[in-house]
């Protein structure tokens, strides 16, 4: 009699969880590019099963140009008619700066946490509207993790969306470890210029890839805060794949103090890159139809990717000297401390060295911004330089195109060593070179011309890492469609999603 009432009973509730719509509230960072990322994930999992729909909560940067960029996105995807996929603007907390020179590691998570309160108020909106779905989890980027304290206010789960790699989410959480557990001073051993053990990589990792923020006192206290928040999460959906980074998937796996992963990578926004909505230019593409396959190199240096006049000339140099077509995003710096943001030289050759641009005509291009992934997918791309974001470094794979690493800032040191070392997918030509976002004036080190040029060669001639990457980017097509390890794991976060909430 009690098998039969508890079968009737599990039957009624595959029944019931069927036939019940399941809302997830999804938190991006502000800015295009994370807002672009979050809906890539969204999309995939509306896609695969109908019962979910997603309301994102959208937090408006303050700068005029990423605001006018967010709000032209989100009007293009409501012309395309997204179905399960719905949008609230939140208010802006013009009160709380977004950018403080002289603290910046917290500041841009202090102007997310001031959006709290807002996404407060729009789930308890959401919630009293009639016919409204049962809200059954908090989606929010790895910068948000501070809107876990809204979710457990509606007792509801949060699972954190960690938009770079688990080599650096084990790091990341490992400092938590080496500060609480084993009293080691973390800023000192940032700067002493030694190696140690960190569990999700193989390798001794070099204190001088350190993300930066955990060298300076301030940085450290955020990166404990960001590491005891993760643990709090439901789950962590990391953007890789099993394939790719195998020992810190099981490493992280394997300790049960940290919550459930799930690698859904690559995710990949393929329609262009997160500077804004600019086109491919057609007179680039003409110019790429015309060259040999996988004879060019692409030098692109992200969103906020620029130098100064000197290191410009060096790059030129070093490109000039290698002898290899290129075209090259040329960016110009910031005016001055009030903006991060990169912009377009209208002339580029006043920065350039003199006559180079007339001595390489036919063989390279210098652009300004253009959308990162159409570029590395043309045909004629053969090699890429990069200041290492990890979403550069998973497009860079998915097209097989191989990587030679400039990184700048946060994490980006530590991408190129898992690039370099643990994987040996790419070559290098500087891991030491530090960009403060914050002050364009500071003095950092300049790569030279002959360091570019060797760089250039090996990335173009060494044949056993571009094999290594054209095996890698079978991979990552693999790890996505039915039978592939991030398809398998988009369906156990979905299972987890509903499971204990019908």
């Amino acid at each position: 009699m009690v098998d039969k009432y508890n079968h009737k009973k599990t039957f009624m509730n595959q029944k019931n969880m069927a036939n019940t719509l399941a809302e997830l509230i999804f938190i991006p960072a502000p800015g295009v590019g994370h807002l672009k990322l979050t809906m890539e994930i969204a999309k995939l999992l509306v896609n695969r099963d109908q019962r979910l729909f997603i309301t994102v909560l959208v937090i408006k940067p303050l700068s005029v140009s990423s605001g006018t960029a967010v709000t032209a996105y989100i009007e293009s995807l409501a012309e395309n008619n997204m179905n399960h996929i719905s949008f609230i603007l939140l208010p802006q907390d013009e009160t709380q700066p977004f950018h403080d020179p002289k603290d910046p590691s917290n500041s841009p998570i202090e102007f997310i946490n001031s959006h709290s309160k807002y996404a407060r108020n729009a789930v308890t909106d959401l919630k009293s509207q009639p016919g409204s779905r049962w809200i059954v989890g908090f989606v929010v980027d790895m910068f948000c993790t501070s809107m876990i304290d809204v979710a457990n206010e509606f007792d509801v789960p949060t699972f954190v969306f960690f938009t770079s790699n688990a080599a650096f989410l084990g790091f990341t959480l490992y400092i938590k470890t080496l500060c609480d557990d084993l009293n080691r001073d973390v800023v000192d051993l940032s700067n002493s210029g030694t190696e140690i053990l960190v569990p999700s990589f193989v390798n001794p990792v070099p204190t001088k890839v350190f993300w930066s923020g955990v060298k300076t006192r301030s940085g450290l206290d955020f990166v404990q805060w960001f590491a005891r928040k993760l643990g709090e999460a439901k789950g962590i959906i990391v953007n890789t794949f099993l394939d790719l980074e195998t020992h810190a998937i099981e490493s992280l796996s394997a300790d049960t103090s940290i919550p459930p992963l799930y690698p859904v990578g690559p995710i990949l926004n393929l329609e262009g890159g997160s500077g804004g909505g600019k086109p491919f230019d057609d007179d680039v593409v003409r110019w790429l139809d015309s060259q040999p396959s996988s004879s060019v190199v692409f030098l692109c240096f992200g969103t906020n990717g620029s130098f100064d006049e000197v290191q410009v000339k060096e790059i030129a140099r070093g490109l000039e000297q290698s002898g290899y077509r290129f075209v090259w995003s040329l960016r110009r710096p910031p005016s001055d401390q009030t903006s991060r943001d990169p912009s377009d030289y209208e002339d580029p050759s006043v920065v350039l060295p003199e006559g180079f641009l007339e001595r390489t005509r036919g063989i390279g291009k210098v652009i300004g911004w253009s959308p990162q992934a159409p570029v590395l997918g043309h045909e004629a791309i053969g090699g890429f330089v990069s200041h290492c974001g990890w979403n550069s470094l998973l497009e860079s794979l998915w097209f097989g195109v191989p990587t030679a690493t400039w990184p700048m800032y946060a994490e980006q040191h530590m991408n190129a060593f898992e690039m370099v070392v643990e994987l040996g997918l790419a070559v290098e030509i500087e891991l030491d070179y530090m960009k403060d976002l914050y002050n364009t004036k500071a003095n950092t080190i300049i790569v030279t011309a002959e360091q570019i040029e060797s760089g250039i060669r090996r990335l173009m001639e060494d044949n056993e890492i571009r094999r290594k990457v054209k095996e890698m980017s079978a991979k990552s097509r693999s790890a996505v469609v039915e039978g592939g390890s991030s398809y398998a794991s988009i369906g156990c976060l979905i299972q987890d999603f509903v499971r204990d909430n019908f």
